[in-house]
């Protein structure tokens, strides 16, 4: 077993953690939150409004703490359910929080 190559991972204090957008849910104005993914990710429209539908899911990743706000900020203004949250450490389990 001498042979296996272990991989370790290290967080630099320095860095910034990235954060990650959640969309929660819809709510009941979906096509103004399909619009606000199809904005906020670059999708087409339909591929926008598959992963809405697919609420909870990450819409966006690796995002600074503010850029992750202000993307919940416009999902919020459409009327969707959205957070943001820090993105688990390579190799750490997270649970999803609803």
């Amino acid at each position: 077993m001498a042979d296996e190559k272990s991989t370790e991972y290290y967080t630099l204090l320095c860095d910034d953690p990235s954060h990650e957008v959640v969309l929660i849910d819809c709510g009941p104005r979906e096509l103004d939150v399909i619009r606000a993914v199809h904005r906020l990710t670059g999708l087409s429209l339909w591929h926008s409004r598959v992963l809405a539908r697919q609420a909870p899911v990450t819409v966006l990743e690796g995002l600074s703490p503010c850029r992750a706000q202000s993307a919940v900020s416009v999902l919020q203004s459409a009327g969707a359910g959205a957070q943001w949250r820090q993105e688990p450490e390579p190799g750490e389990r997270a649970a999803p929080s609803l």
